[in-house]
């Protein structure tokens, strides 16, 4: 019987207030987040991360503490494991990219469980590099420093895999039959990313809204007033918009209740935790939303459950090696040279 290991890949939260300064020095010393030479970017990174600490861990401090997301991640694998007996000995993995477990410790467990096949699994369903390319880039580095020589195949997005698209639309549709105040315009939003980064030729955005259009389709209902927009910018750089806090108050000044679901994470964590469920719903009611209605992200929802099994089993059938989307093929359009199969 066939071992396989599957590794979910994530970004990770602190565990307790005295791990968000070291959490953050991970991020910003990350070239994939901030490009500059080594020895420039470990003093950004130290500078940053000691100047957001303080806010960070208020952040934080509004739901416990810590982040949710290595627990809630745990379940995703068990349950992902669960809908996979039958085709082998199959163990899902946790990989954190900015707090533990981090790659150089998953790769020696991986090792350890002598896997006949690796498959490579983001939990980011729209790949940029910034995410799933930073995520595995670390892998490849440390999985060559464990040894871990086991064919390895990568699953790099899977922005409308049918099945995640099912199961989002199906959250979707009940918050906007919950609307009790008018008719409701639905918010789409995804954590935003730099402009320069997509004018490098990053797919993430493209993809993001590739998401949006799936899911509106499949809800069928051509009346629906709905937008795709970004949250979560820091810093003085220009970010990919519109902005979710600009369209919130665009909704309060049209007196229209809103309908907010996050289709770029899949957990619960800081940025729907707090950013959408505490700082945004205070944003709508000062600026007028008559109704409120969060989506929940997907978690250990079924139907993405099912989903990402879905994929796993499409990826024991590629070729050792093999780096492509959900389905196969090629999704990106070749302008996209930061594309993981290249532009």
């Amino acid at each position: 019987m066939a071992r396989v290991a599957v590794v979910l890949f994530n970004l990770g939260g602190p565990d307790r207030p005295e791990a968000v300064r070291p959490f953050l020095f991970n991020l910003f010393n990350d070239p994939a987040i901030i490009g500059a030479p080594g020895p420039i970017r470990w003093l950004i990174a130290t500078l940053i991360s000691r100047r957001r600490a303080p806010v960070t861990r208020a952040i934080y401090a509004e739901i416990g503490g810590c982040s949710p997301l290595l627990e809630l991640t745990n379940e995703q694998a068990g349950a992902l494991e669960a809908a996979l007996q039958g085709i082998g000995e199959v163990r899902a993995f946790v990989a954190m990219r900015y707090w533990h477990p981090m790659s150089g410790v998953v790769a020696g467990e991986v090792k350890a469980f002598e896997p006949d096949e690796v498959i490579l699994l983001p939990l980011y369903p729209q790949f940029s590099t910034t995410t799933s390319g930073s995520s595995l880039a670390d892998w490849a580095r440390a999985a060559a420093a464990a040894g871990l020589d086991a064919p390895t195949k990568t699953i790099c997005c899977y922005p409308v895999q049918e099945r995640l698209i099912e199961a989002k639309t199906r959250l979707i549709a009940e918050a906007l039959d919950a609307v009790t105040e008018g008719a409701p315009r639905l918010l789409l939003s995804a954590h935003g990313l730099p402009k320069k980064i997509i004018a490098g030729g990053d797919p993430y955005q493209w993809q993001v809204e590739q998401t949006a259009a799936a899911i509106i389709e499949r809800l069928a209902r051509p009346d629906l007033d709905w937008a795709v927009c970004y949250q979560s910018r820091v810093g003085p750089l220009e970010w990919i918009g519109p902005y979710t806090d600009e369209e919130i108050g665009r909704a309060g000044a049209h007196g229209c209740p809103l309908v907010i679901a996050p289709i770029a994470f899949v957990s619960e964590h800081s940025e729907t935790l707090v950013e959408l469920d505490i700082t945004y719903h205070k944003l709508a009611r000062e600026a007028g939303v008559p109704q409120y209605i969060r989506v929940p992200a997907l978690g250990s929802d079924l139907g993405f459950i099912a989903a990402l099994a879905e994929i796993v089993r499409e990826a024991l059938d590629a070729e050792p090696g093999a780096v492509r989307p959900a389905g196969g093929g090629r999704l990106c359009p070749g302008s996209f040279a930061l594309c993981a199969l290249g532009g």
